[in-house]
């Protein structure tokens, strides 16, 4: 151990240091300026280091300050002296730096966070959106370094092409940021308060606000879904989901995922768990078409296990053995074969339309049937808002078969080709038969 009177320059001790034949030696500086512990390292390869040595909880510790000559002498003891200063305070610079290296990425956050999210129907939308958006712009920063501006940077970016989207990632960015302070890895969620309103992209008011979907199904596309869906390239079970979505008014995942197992008799109970937006079973009533639709589902999974070998999952509207067609799959066969079922969302302005637009046209349809606009929702599943939903317990079963076979009956004549309100429309005429 040599001490000395540090100096710089070429011609100072530093550059003169002897260099050891190996390992490492350290010259400690005793000028006025230079805390206790502070020294030149020398190693055995001829490197220069400024550290600082010393003691917690009467350990020896050891910092590194930087190497010389990328520190000058003068910056190295003005860091060793703050370092002094906060070791004086009961602060470990090491411990600082080794809690700082463990601290977990946007990344690892995100991870972590997805892991959690157990039995979520939109947890594939989410993935997406995290690993494909947050990931890529945040995933290298650590957590307790994300700023509100980085936030709103990666939202506005999002905004400028899929407004729906980046309002989306603005409440999963928030979500895992508060899990973050939830365990006390950051003390505040820096977008807790941040509202949509907030984010601002050039020429356009509220970015991030969407405006509702009003496609509804006229009566052509009606007619052409219904005698093309099977001829216009979809696999036959998408085909058959699809009509089976129209006819019941229920959302297109739900159908999707129907199981042999969630139907009694008449009745199709789909259960809380599948239903994302509400926590209760809901019951649909299943008409004589429903059931022919089901019926044809089965035959075609019954073909098709033959020649698969393969035992039936019971799910009707298998994408492959055991699982169901997904919501995504059902969007993007429709979005294929828009042109060759009818679609005349490109020509008339109105966009194409999506499976939830069928959804959205059976309500129509019930509307158009004068049933009762309370007993329309129910059908749907929709919860009824206010003192009612919470106080009025009756199942309206008789209320739900009468609408549906109401809307069944107004199908059958838009399937025909009659017109649904002609004085005359009380002639009738099964799907199966119009189908035929």
């Amino acid at each position: 151990m040599t001490v000395g009177k540090l100096t710089d320059g070429q011609r100072g001790t530093i550059a003169k240091a002897e260099t050891p034949a190996k390992g490492q030696r350290f010259i400690w500086d005793d000028h006025r300026d230079a805390p206790r512990g502070f020294a030149l390292r020398v190693t055995a390869a001829g490197g220069r280091a400024f550290v600082l040595q010393y003691a917690v909880e009467g350990k020896q510790r050891r910092k590194v300050i930087g190497p010389w000559p990328t520190w000058t002498l003068e910056a190295a003891r003005i860091e060793a002296r703050e370092l002094a200063q906060r070791i004086d305070r009961g602060d470990d610079p090491l411990e600082a730096k080794r809690r700082r290296k463990a601290e977990p990425t946007m990344a690892d956050l995100a991870a972590e966070w997805l892991d959690k999210q157990t039995g979520l129907k939109s947890i594939g939308t989410i993935r997406g959106l995290v690993n494909n958006d947050i990931v890529p712009t945040l995933g290298d920063v650590k957590v307790t370094d994300i700023r509100r501006r980085d936030v709103i940077d990666m939202v506005e970016a999002k905004a400028e092409s899929a407004p729906r989207s980046a309002a989306q990632l603005l409440i999963y960015a928030r979500k895992i940021l508060s899990y973050a302070a939830d365990r006390e890895i950051i003390p505040v969620n820096p977008v807790a308060d941040l509202k949509p309103t907030s984010i601002t992209v050039k020429g356009r008011k509220n970015p991030l606000k969407s405006k509702p979907r009003e496609r509804v199904l006229d009566h052509d596309e009606i007619h052409a879904l219904w005698h093309k869906a099977e001829e216009s390239g979809l696999h036959r079970l998408t085909a058959l989901c699809l009509k089976l979505v129209l006819v019941t008014g229920q959302r297109p995942g739900e159908v999707a995922g129907i199981n042999a197992d969630e139907i009694t008799g008449d009745w199709w109970t789909i259960p809380a768990s599948r239903r994302g937006k509400t926590e209760t079973d809901h019951a649909v009533f299943l008409t004589d078409t429903a059931q022919e639709i089901i019926a044809e589902a089965e035959a075609e999974l019954d073909r098709l296990h033959k020649r698969r070998k393969a035992p039936w999952s019971g799910f009707y509207f298998e994408a492959r053995p055991g699982a169901p067609i997904t919501n995504s799959a059902l969007g993007r066969a429709v979005l294929r074969a828009g042109e060759a079922l009818g679609d005349k969302g490109g020509a008339d302005g109105r966009g194409r339309w999506r499976p939830h637009d069928l959804r959205r046209t059976a309500r129509t349809g019930l509307s158009a049937c004068k049933v009762r606009p309370d007993i329309a929702e129910i059908v749907t599943g929709h919860v009824i808002p206010g003192i009612r939903g919470v106080y009025d317990r009756h199942d309206f079963k008789d209320e739900r078969q009468t609408a549906l076979e109401a809307w069944e009956a107004r199908l059958s004549r838009i399937v025909a080709g009659q017109d649904p309100d002609a004085a005359q429309a009380h002639n009738v005429v099964k799907l199966e038969g119009a189908r035929a």
